[in-house]
């Protein structure tokens, strides 16, 4: 089992970026999943979440109206689009999968989630 993230790069404030999370060795539809952002001398930050429908979506604050989440079961991966992005913007994302059965969208205490991917680094900079 395998969460493994693309897409990060650096890019100017006011770019975009997609990122993708390709889940493999489990069957992708049947878990809730989210996006977390760790970047220096920062904690962890949920940045969105997701239910196994790709109905119950959930954005922090620092990032809602500008970064949409959604998911294609069939092909089995997570997309974070990220527009706007700022320099704070920058951290390593991370995508992270619940524990099977827990259910409603996210996100939910760590110790919840019980697979995650080893990043992509996102650099927003002029």
């Amino acid at each position: 089992e395998q969460l493994v993230e693309s897409g990060g790069d650096m890019v100017q404030p006011g770019g975009s970026l997609r990122l993708s999370c390709a889940g493999s060795g489990f069957t992708f539809s049947e878990y809730d999943l989210a996006w977390v952002r760790r970047a220096p001398g920062k904690g962890p930050e949920w940045v969105s979440a997701i239910d196994t429908e790709g109905e119950r979506l959930w954005y922090s604050d620092s990032v809602q109206g500008r970064f949409t989440v959604s998911r294609d079961n069939p092909r089995n991966t997570l997309y974070l689009q990220m527009d706007n992005l700022k320099p704070e913007d920058s951290a390593l994302y991370v995508c992270a999968r619940a524990q099977l059965g827990i259910r409603g969208g996210g996100p939910y205490s760590n110790d919840e989630y019980n697979l995650w991917g080893l990043g992509t680094q996102v650099t927003v900079s002029s």
